[in-house]
């Protein structure tokens, strides 16, 4: 293997470990220079080299890890929304409701209310999958009605 593809395989691996710091922090105050920091990077190096990599930067992919993780505390449905948006590390609920209606296709009082009568009787490991957030703004186009 030649030095560059030797470079590229040791960038690809901090990429990687960037995704699963993001898949396992989620809910804890994550920005993208904090994310940089911890693999050496610059902040723009690393949003541009995420993107390529993954196909969104890194701040839609831990929205899009948070909107999951939300969903599936709006189906068991004992937590408000205010507290569900606390839980999964967003600080703004109105930015938590803006990017969980591009992404779900509707807001989460709406899901937490459609999600509870058409999930009744379905195990979780299945409403999981079938109620997954589809990412980069296909919502609109590709999500299944609910009602």
């Amino acid at each position: 293997m030649t030095a560059k593809g030797e470079a590229r395989l040791r960038e690809l691996v901090l990429l990687r470990r960037v995704r699963d710091r993001i898949d396992r922090d989620y809910a804890q105050p994550l920005d993208v220079e904090a994310l940089a920091r911890g693999v050496h990077m610059s902040a723009g190096h690393l949003s541009r080299e995420f993107r390529a990599v993954f196909g969104e930067s890194p701040y839609s992919y831990l929205m899009t890890r948070r909107i999951e993780r939300a969903m599936t505390l709006l189906r068991i449905g004992d937590m408000s929304v205010t507290e569900v948006c606390f839980a999964v590390g967003c600080q703004s609920l109105g930015t938590f409701s803006t990017r969980f209606s591009e992404l779900v296709g509707m807001s989460p009082s709406t899901y937490r209310r459609l999600a509870r009568e058409d999930g009744a009787g379905i195990p979780n490991c299945v409403a999981k999958q079938v109620m997954r957030p589809i990412r980069n703004r296909e919502a609109a186009t590709s999500r299944p009605n609910l009602t």
